[in-house]
């Protein structure tokens, strides 16, 4: 570990953090330009759930470059800026760009496996359903499905379809046609689900730049120093905290612990690495 970033040959704006700065702007302006030609990137570039129809291959990596406004951008290219500059120099450019993105994909990883705790059961509930359409399997999923976001004439049809359903359990025109609805539904709620940023890769980043140059002083408000370890410490508490409480909805608090973790992994594989290579040698020499 070094307590403080090395100067010899130190680059203010090393070639990685450069060109993914200019690649994330000309995102940005894409996305506005496409969104006034009536074409959503986020649909088709941002990062959907894995079950989702609007998931593709592509995008556990494009959905890094794809920020929702101006200030999301700003902070996350400034953080970039701020601590990937130190990592790369330190690391080179090879290295610090497989380490961003693993954790950039390693970010979308990990919220969507946290999000699929919520996802997942109502999923399974519409899934029994369409598979095997009885009245026993709709009322499991109208008694046990906690689903936001429904309309009230969509609740109220539910509602309705299943008191008639109470004196008619084997109506199959009632239940076909809830069938179609719930598959609609289920399409509708996955697809819901869409993240976008360089965030995840920035907290890895973070985490590496704390484990790198733990005593280096970091200044809070351009103000108030503090030790990048303790930093490091306090911000991640921050992000479990607001994670495990759903303080502060729309912003995917366990992606950024996601990069972290996968930043934490990284980290610890290549020093084990190093370890290992330096013991070879010295048996060898």
């Amino acid at each position: 570990m070094a307590d403080d970033i090395r100067m010899g040959g130190f680059q203010i704006l090393p070639p990685v953090v450069k060109n993914l700065l200019i690649i994330n702007v000309l995102f940005f302006v894409a996305t506005i330009v496409f969104a006034r030609l009536g074409v959503d990137l986020d649909t088709w570039l941002g990062l959907h759930y894995f079950s989702a129809d609007n998931f593709h291959i592509w995008q556990p990596i494009t959905y890094m470059f794809m920020h929702s406004n101006f200030g999301h951008l700003f902070f996350n290219m400034f953080a970039l800026w701020m601590f990937g500059s130190a990592v790369e120099n330190y690391w080179g450019a090879k290295r610090f760009l497989i380490f961003y993105f693993i954790t950039g994909i390693g970010a979308g990883i990990t919220h969507y496996a946290v999000l699929a705790l919520t996802l997942q059961p109502d999923i399974n509930l519409i899934n029994a359903f369409v598979a095997d359409p009885t009245f026993e399997n709709f009322a499991a999923f109208y008694n046990d499905n906690h689903i936001p976001g429904m309309t009230v004439a969509f609740r109220d049809m539910l509602e309705q379809s299943y008191q008639h359903l109470s004196h008619f359990p084997s109506d199959t025109a009632v239940l076909n046609q809830l069938s179609d609805h719930l598959e609609l539904l289920r399409s509708e709620y996955v697809n819901a689900h869409v993240i976008v940023g360089a965030s995840g890769a920035v907290f890895g980043l973070l985490l590496a730049f704390g484990m790198l140059f733990p005593n280096s002083q970091i200044y809070l408000y351009f103000l108030i120093p503090i030790k990048a370890k303790w930093f490091v410490l306090i911000y991640g508490a921050i992000e479990l905290f607001y994670g495990i409480t759903g303080t502060a909805d729309g912003i995917g608090h366990f992606a950024h612990l996601g990069g972290m973790l996968f930043g934490f992994i990284l980290i610890m594989i290549w020093r084990h690495n190093n370890r290992r290579r330096q013991d070879t040698w010295y048996d060898e020499f």
